[in-house]
C-alpha cells in the first residue's frame, strides 16, 4: 500500500504542469515501459554500458546516464546551442545568444523534425523521453532553464565539436554592428602565442607495422576537461559503440565499435565564407547590390530573454541577412558583413549518428558523402586492416581567383559556391605505403609521411594550416617504426619529447657561449645554462630544466611574437635565428626570477608547478593552490608535447592549472575482437561526493590508461551497479 501511495504522489506531483494530467500520465506511462527494455550497468569506473532492445532504446538510456553523471553540463550545452544562456546566467550572455539565433530558430527546427525520417525521429523522441524521465525521478535536480525537453531540440547540436563554426564569429563586431550600427573598434593587442591550441591528436597504425598484425587507432581529443561523457551503447539493432559522448548528444562522437573506429581532429579546412555586402537604403528599407540588381535586405526581429535582478527581462533586435547568410558585422567603409556556412541539422545528426555503425571503410565513407562534420578531419581505422585519413567534411567548391581567406565581394555571382567537394575530391589517404598516418591539427600534407597527400593537387582553400612542433612530434614518433602495440602506441602518445625546444635551446646556449667572460651577467647565468645544456629535452614531474625551458620560452615568446609574424615566421624558428642575444638571455633572466619569486628557488622540479585539481564540478573551476592537486609531467602543446596540458596561474595562484588538451584517451586494435585501453581526466561523475568524481586523475596525470570493458564477458567481473533506468 505504501509503495502505491508513492507512486500516486510521484504521478500527482508530475501532472501539475501546463499539460493535462492524463497526457503527462500517459508519458510517464510510455517512460516507464521503456525503462524495462533497458539496462544500465555501472563499471567498477562508473562508466556506463547501456542495453537495450532498439537503438531507441539505447538512445533513452545513454542520455539518462549522462545526466545522471552531469546533468548541469548536459543542460549548459543546450543552453548554449539553442541561444539562451542569458537566460541562466544574465545580460552578459545577450550577445552569444544573439550570434546562436542568428542560425538557430526554433520554429524552423520543429519543421525538420516533423520532416525527418522515420527512424531518426524515433531516436530525438527517446533522447527526450530520456532526458524528461530523469528530471521526473530527480525532482532534486533543479534545472537552471530547460525544465522540459522537446524532441526537435536535439537537432540544434548535432556535431559534437568544442566550439562549432557559429563560435568564430566575434561577439565585439556583433555588438557593434547591432547595438551601434558600426564596425567595431579593431584591438590592437597582439594575439597572445601562447594560448592552449585547440583541437586533438589521432593515429592510426597499418597491420603492416604492428607486431599483432592488427589495425590500431589513437582518439586523443583536446578539449576543455569533461566536456564529454565515457559510455557505450548497444542495441538488438546492431548498434555497439564505445567512446566520447558530448554531454547531451546521443551518439558516440570519438570511439570505436567492434569493426571500426574513428577520431576526429579540429581542421584549417575553410568551411565558412565572409561576404561584403554593398548597402542601399530608400525610406526604411535596405536594399544589397548583386549582380547589377539591388536586393531587399531580409529583415526579422529576434527577441532575447535574460535574467535580470527584478526577474526575467528581454531584449529585441532588428536583425538582417542577405541569401549568402546573416549580418554579423560591418567594415569602415560601411560594407556589411554576411556569413556562411554549413547549415543542415538533419544531416548533420544522421552522419553523426551512423558513423557509430559503421562496419568498414566503405560503410564510414558512405556516412562521409553526406558532407555535415563540416570542421573536422577524420582519422578511421578498421579491422580489416585499412586505415584512412579523411579531410575537413564540408568544402564547397569556389573560383580560385578569389581569395577566400578574406571576405569576398557579395556582389559579384563569380563569388557564389558550386555544390561541394567529394569526399575523392578533397584531401584523403587510404592504406598509405608508410603504413601509419596522423593529425595533430596541422596541415594534411605530412600526414603520412612521403604517402602525404600533394598540396599542390587541391584547390588553395582547402586548408589554411601550418605545420605544428606536435605535428613534427608525431612524425618523430611514427617514422620508421614497424612493432607497435597498444602499449607502444601509448607509449607514442605521451612522448615527452618537446620540439619546440630542439632548435631554441642551443640558440640560447650559442648566445651565452659568445658573451665575454667579463660580463657579470654571464656568470649569474652559468647553472641554468649547465642545466640546460645537458637537458635531453624531455618532459617529467622531476625535471627541473622543464620548469625553466617553460618558463624561459613563454618570455621569450611574447617578447618577437609580434616580429616573427611580421617575418612570416613560425615563433620557434624565430627565436632560433632571429632573436638577438639580449633577448634570449634577458628572458632566461626573467624565467630564473620569475620562478625564484613563486617557489623559492629557479631549481623548481616541473611536476610542483604544473598540476591537475578537481574540486567541485563548476564549469568554471576555483583553482586555489590551498586545496589538493596532483602533479602532471606533459605540457602544453605549444611546446610540441602530443600529450597536452594547457595550465596557468589563477586568481594569484604560484601553480599552474590544467583545464584544456588530454581529456578522453583511447588506444584501439582491432583484430578478430577489439581491444582497447582509455582514461578520462578525472573521472566519470560529475557529483564531488562520488567515488568516481576523480578516482581517475592519477592515472591520467601518468597516461596509465585502464582496460576497456567492452564485451559482457569482460564487464560481468567488474560492474558495480545493473539497473534500469529510474529503478
Amino acid at each position: 500500500m505504501k509503495k502505491l501511495s508513492l507512486t500516486l504522489i510521484l504521478v500527482v506531483a508530475f501532472a501539475t504542469g501546463s499539460a493535462s494530467a492524463g497526457a503527462q500520465n500517459k508519458e510517464l506511462s510510455r517512460w516507464q515501459q521503456r525503462a524495462r527494455s533497458i539496462t544500465i550497468t555501472r563499471d567498477d569506473w562508473g562508466i556506463a554500458h547501456v542495453a537495450g532492445r532498439t537503438d531507441a532504446d539505447a538512445v533513452f538510456g545513454m542520455i539518462y546516464a549522462q545526466a545522471e553523471d552531469d546533468f548541469n553540463r548536459v543542460e549548459t550545452n543546450y543552453l548554449n546551442s539553442m541561444g539562451r544562456l542569458a537566460e541562466a546566467e544574465g545580460e552578459p550572455a545577450v550577445w552569444r545568444d544573439l550570434r546562436m539565433k542568428l542560425f538557430i530558430d526554433p520554429d524552423n527546427l520543429k519543421k525538420q523534425y516533423e520532416a525527418s525520417p522515420t527512424w531518426l525521429k524515433d531516436l530525438m523522441n527517446a533522447w527526450a523521453d530520456g532526458l524528461n524521465f530523469y528530471l521526473f525521478k530527480h525532482p532534486q535536480t533543479k534545472p537552471r532553464v530547460i525544465k522540459h525537453f522537446e524532441p526537435w531540440m536535439a537537432l540544434s547540436f548535432t556535431e559534437g565539436s568544442i566550439g562549432g563554426d557559429i563560435e568564430t564569429i566575434s561577439l565585439e563586431q556583433l555588438q557593434a554592428f547591432y547595438e551601434k550600427g558600426q564596425a567595431a573598434v579593431v584591438s590592437t593587442v597582439e594575439q597572445d602565442t601562447l594560448t592552449e591550441p585547440t583541437g586533438s591528436n589521432g593515429i592510426a597504425i597499418s597491420p603492416s607495422n604492428t607486431i599483432g598484425h592488427h589495425a590500431l587507432l589513437l582518439i586523443n581529443p583536446h578539449t576543455s576537461f569533461f566536456f564529454r561523457s565515457e559510455l557505450q551503447m548497444t542495441s538488438d539493432d546492431g548498434l555497439n559503440a564505445y567512446g566520447a559522448a558530448t554531454w547531451g548528444q546521443f551518439f558516440i562522437y570519438q570511439g570505436f565499435n567492434e569493426h571500426a573506429g574513428w577520431m576526429h581532429t579540429s581542421s584549417a579546412v575553410d568551411a565558412i565564407d565572409s561576404y561584403l555586402e554593398t548597402i542601399v537604403k530608400k525610406g526604411d528599407r535596405y536594399y544589397y547590390k548583386y549582380e547589377g540588381e539591388e536586393r531587399p535586405v531580409i529583415t526579422s526581429a529576434i527577441k532575447v530573454p535574460y535574467k535580470s535582478a527584478k526577474g526575467m527581462a528581454e531584449k529585441t533586435f532588428t536583425v538582417y541577412r542577405t541569401h549568402h547568410g546573416p549580418i554579423v558585422s560591418a567594415t569602415k567603409d560601411n560594407k556589411w558583413v554576411a556569413i556562411r556556412m554549413m547549415q543542415d541539422p538533419v544531416k548533420a545528426l544522421t552522419q553523426s549518428y551512423t558513423r557509430t555503425k559503421a562496419k568498414n571503410y566503405e560503410e564510414f565513407k558512405r556516412t562521409m558523402e553526406l558532407h555535415t562534420n563540416s570542421s573536422n578531419n577524420t582519422i578511421f581505422a578498421d579491422s580489416s586492416g585499412n586505415i584512412a585519413y579523411f579531410h575537413g567534411n564540408f568544402i564547397p567548391r569556389r573560383n580560385t581567383k578569389f581569395d577566400w581567406t578574406k571576405p569576398v565581394d557579395g556582389s559579384d555571382p563569380e563569388t557564389e559556391w558550386h555544390g561541394l567537394l567529394s569526399v575523392d575530391e578533397s584531401p584523403l589517404l587510404l592504406n598509405p605505403s608508410s603504413g601509419w598516418l596522423y593529425n595533430s591539427n596541422n596541415y594534411p600534407w605530412s600526414a603520412a609521411g612521403p604517402s602525404s597527400p600533394k598540396k599542390s593537387d587541391y584547390p588553395v582553400y582547402v586548408d589554411s594550416g601550418v605545420e605544428s612542433p606536435r605535428g613534427l612530434h608525431a612524425i618523430r614518433v611514427l617514422e620508421n617504426k614497424k612493432d607497435f602495440t597498444i602499449d607502444s602506441l601509448i607509449a607514442a602518445a605521451y612522448d615527452s619529447y618537446l620540439p619546440w625546444f630542439e632548435k631554441t635551446i642551443p640558440a640560447l646556449i650559442s648566445a651565452w657561449n659568445r658573451m665575454p667572460s667579463s660580463d657579470a651577467s654571464k656568470a649569474k647565468m652559468t647553472d641554468q645554462i649547465a642545466i640546460l645544456r645537458a637537458w635531453d629535452l624531455r618532459w617529467s614531474v622531476a625535471s627541473i630544466p622543464t620548469s625553466l625551458a617553460v618558463f624561459w620560452g613563454e618570455d621569450i615568446q611574447r617578447k618577437v611574437a609580434g616580429d616573427a609574424r611580421r617575418a612570416s615566421m613560425s615563433v620557434p624558428d624565430y627565436v632560433a635565428s632571429k632573436a638577438s642575444a639580449e633577448q634570449l638571455l634577458q628572458s632566461l633572466t626573467s624565467a630564473s626570477d620569475k620562478l625564484k619569486t613563486d617557489f623559492g628557488t629557479w631549481k623548481t622540479p616541473w611536476g610542483d608547478i604544473n598540476r591537475f585539481q578537481r574540486l567541485t564540478d563548476d564549469i568554471v573551476h576555483p583553482f586555489t593552490d590551498a586545496g589538493p592537486s596532483i602533479p602532471v609531467g606533459f605540457t602544453s602543446g605549444n611546446w610540441g608535447s602530443l600529450a597536452s596540458f594547457g595550465a596557468r596561474s589563477y586568481k594569484g595562484s604560484k601553480k599552474i592549472y590544467g583545464t584544456s588538451g588530454n581529456s578522453f584517451v583511447a588506444v584501439v586494435e582491432f583484430g578478430k575482437t577489439v581491444r582497447a585501453r582509455a582514461v578520462t581526466a578525472g573521472g566519470e561523475s560529475g557529483n564531488p561526493k562520488s567515488r568516481h568524481f576523480n578516482d581517475q586523475a592519477k592515472r591520467y596525470s601518468t597516461g596509465n590508461l585502464r582496460e576497456v570493458y567492452f564485451y559482457p564477458s569482460q564487464l560481468k567481473d567488474h560492474s558495480e551497479r545493473r539497473y534500469h533506468p529510474g529503478s
